[in-house]
């Protein structure tokens, strides 16, 4: 407390005991004086008895006075008058009590209207909104089937009513983190629209959000698997060189719109690439094992989703971004980061659609970083002496090659140009691309804008280029096509050569 609060206080303590105490110090002192004067001189003590005296009388005749009153009241107007106070008493009370009770439905009138649909809604114990088939959602999405669930909620196949159509309702978890993750996305999804209306970046499109009870709800054109997803229920059979030609040059389309618009997705993996639709044709495996089948997906339109982690160049950088096995290796060093860690990501991608495996099969930052040393060649010193990390001793990586890590590492990786499954031109040429999109430095690894004019993406057909339709989203700076043969055998990079 306050020095100045404490004095007046202290103040205000005397003044209640002068008032109270002190007062009555004060009264028993005058009664005391008052009793001693008695009727002049308190030494005379015929006076002091006759004052006794008097003033029993005087007690006694104020005693009947009471009692004569008393049964006056009890027998007549007295009692009329206690009544009726009492009755007035009674009915201040009742009004007070009434009026109390209208203020305290008035108060909540408003939140008793929607009492019933809020009654309704329930949560689970992570926070999913729970529902059935059947339940209609902001008066409009009528809910068909789940599609799919996340840390983030559950996709919701629903009919909009208002439009007679399917489509895909992503519902958050009612918990604080999530809504707040989910209004960032919604903000990055409307910049997408504003800026790509017609959706022809390939782009998912938001068709429109709400709140319902504390969960953020999107709503998203309806779209087929994902290719993880594909990938997963073909038992990991690898997609054929022209689906992968034509879908990672969609992928590089894509994004490279994001980064002409000054974002960065941070988060691309097969699971955030869904087909447009995912009907599939089954036809013979090229495999040695007779009798099985695999399937050819019938159209290889790819959108990309998932722009929850989505960053603006101006927006705060978090030192870790991308799921693990997508990670670039400046993330990993915390080193800082911008769009050429998309670009490390679609590397990674192109190269497990080829292979039907992930290039980086590791949870651990050391042995990932032994991975790319195997695979891409040693980590430039000055990356390796710039990094705050404690990976490397003099710029080399400190790391056991006879430890069952490092025998795991040695049996499991080998270098990229020894991964392609034929040694044809295209072959070469798609890990051309996939090395350049592997490169260590964030300054020497490919734009996208320059890898949309690779020679790997030559052979597409004129519709289906379409950054020379709609534009790359910045000019393209490639020497690819000059640079590399009409047999694509020009050289790797140094970091391919082991």
């Amino acid at each position: 407390m306050p020095r100045s609060k404490r004095r007046l206080h202290s103040r205000s303590g005397s003044r209640s005991s002068v008032g109270g105490g002190g007062g009555g110090r004060y009264d028993e002192k005058r009664l005391k004086h008052h009793t001693e004067s008695g009727g002049g001189d308190c030494f005379n003590k015929n006076a002091r008895k006759s004052n006794t005296s008097s003033s029993r009388r005087k007690r006694k005749r104020s005693e009947e006075s009471h009692h004569r009153r008393s049964q006056a009241g009890s027998t007549g107007g007295g009692h009329r008058k206690n009544r009726y106070r009492e009755e007035k008493a009674t009915r201040r009370h009742e009004d007070r009590t009434s009026r109390n009770n209208r203020e305290r439905e008035l108060r909540t009138e408003e939140p008793k209207k929607h009492s019933n649909a809020a009654a309704a809604v329930r949560n689970d114990a992570e926070g999913h909104l729970m529902y059935q088939a059947g339940d209609v959602l902001h008066n409009r999405y009528k809910l068909l089937s789940t599609l799919g669930e996340g840390t983030f909620g559950r996709v919701v196949k629903v009919k909009d009513t208002s439009r007679d159509h399917t489509i895909a309702l992503k519902i958050i978890r009612n918990v604080e983190k999530y809504r707040k993750a989910a209004k960032l996305e919604i903000n990055v999804l409307e910049e997408i629209l504003s800026k790509d209306p017609s959706g022809r970046h390939l782009c998912i499109r938001m068709l429109d959000w709400f709140d319902f009870h504390g969960h953020i709800c999107i709503a998203f054109e309806m779209l087929g698997l994902s290719v993880y997803d594909f990938l997963k229920d073909n038992k990991y059979e690898p997609f054929p060189l022209e689906h992968v030609r034509h879908m990672a040059y969609q992928l590089c389309f894509a994004v490279n719109f994001l980064h002409s618009i000054k974002l960065t997705h941070t988060d691309l993996k097969p699971e955030n690439i869904l087909f447009l639709d995912s009907e599939y044709t089954t036809v013979p495996s090229n495999a040695m094992r007779k009798n099985r089948e695999v399937r050819h997906v019938n159209c290889t339109d790819i959108r990309l989703i998932d722009f929850g982690n989505a960053i603006f160049d101006h927006e705060y950088h978090s030192t870790i971004v991308s799921t693990r096995h997508y990670r670039a290796p400046e993330v990993i060093l915390e080193l800082g980061w911008s769009q050429p860690c998309d670009v490390w990501s679609i590397g990674c991608i192109m190269y497990e659609l080829y292979l039907g495996i992930t290039l980086f099969q590791t949870h651990d930052n050391r042995e990932h970083l032994a991975m790319m040393e195997r695979i891409l060649g040693p980590i430039p010193y000055r990356m390796a002496k710039k990094t705050r990390t404690r990976y490397f001793h003099h710029g080399k990586l400190e790391w056991d090659d006879k430890s069952s890590a490092g025998r795991y590492v040695r049996e499991n990786c080998k270098p990229l140009a020894r991964c392609a499954i034929a040694d044809t031109p295209d072959h070469v040429l798609l890990f051309n691309l996939i090395g350049r999109m592997l490169d260590y430095d964030p300054s020497d690894r490919i734009t996208l804008a320059e890898a949309l004019d690779h020679p790997f993406f030559s052979k597409l057909p004129a519709h289906q280029r379409l950054h020379t339709r709609y534009g790359s989203g910045e000019k393209s700076t490639s020497s690819s096509s000059a640079s590399l043969t009409a047999t694509g055998s020009r050289d790797f990079s140094h970091s391919l050569s082991r």
